[in-house]
């Protein structure tokens, strides 16, 4: 297993998909029910999470031929929506790529009524698979080179999921444990890797599109 490779992936994927970061969001649109109700529903917004993500990563390559998008420029691209993602986290503004619209919310489904109406949408798709976590997904599948890299890739991956159904499945206990000041710290701490990273992104397909800039 390439470690650097891991390493890198490990720090993009988790800072835009933190699931302490999401915590609060979860917590604040399951209020209304129970302990069990909520581990219900952490357990569909996992399962939802990794089926999208285990399918964005093996199509993602595919997508872009299909549109004619080249990896660079699509990495390009992927690095300034994570740039723009960061740069919310660190001025601690909401998060505009995974937020929804006024008119987007009014569609939410009262309380008690279908039991997943909200595990996919918007708890699954946009705020924890949303565009910065496509693009990750897409860019460093694209990245992978040999059985190393994708074992990597696959092992990094499934340690987010996991994490995340942790996290998810204790919510009303991890809550307790994490003070406001906690998560704001972690935030901006997140929102300064993701901004490397995704600096990283961009002058890196640049220089690939414009050899002269290398």
């Amino acid at each position: 297993m390439d470690v650097a490779f891991a390493a890198k992936f490990l720090g993009a994927l988790f800072a835009i998909m933190n699931p302490f970061i999401n915590l609060p969001f979860f917590l604040a649109m399951t209020s209304d029910r129970t302990v069990a109700e909520q581990r219900m529903l952490a357990l569909q917004v996992v399962t939802y999470t990794a089926v999208m993500c285990v399918a964005i990563s093996l199509a993602g390559n595919l997508i872009l031929g299909f549109f004619g998008i080249s990896v660079n420029a699509f990495r390009v691209a992927g690095g300034l929506v994570l740039l723009m993602i960061a740069f919310s986290m660190l001025n601690g503004h909401p998060i505009t790529a995974h937020e929804r619209g006024d008119h987007e919310k009014k569609a939410d489904p009262e309380p008690g009524g279908e039991e997943d109406g909200i595990a996919f949408y918007p708890l699954t798709f946009p705020l924890i698979v949303g565009p910065g976590t496509i693009a990750t997904l897409i860019i460093y599948m694209a990245q992978a080179r040999g059985t190393g890299d994708y074992t990597a890739f696959a092992v990094v991956l499934a340690t987010l999921i996991v994490i995340l159904l942790l996290v998810l499945y204790f919510a009303a206990s991890i809550g307790k444990l994490l003070s406001a000041r906690m998560r704001v710290i972690m935030t901006r701490l997140m929102g300064m890797i993701l901004a490397a990273i995704a600096v990283g992104m961009v002058v890196d397909g640049l220089k690939i599109l414009f050899p002269g800039l290398a």
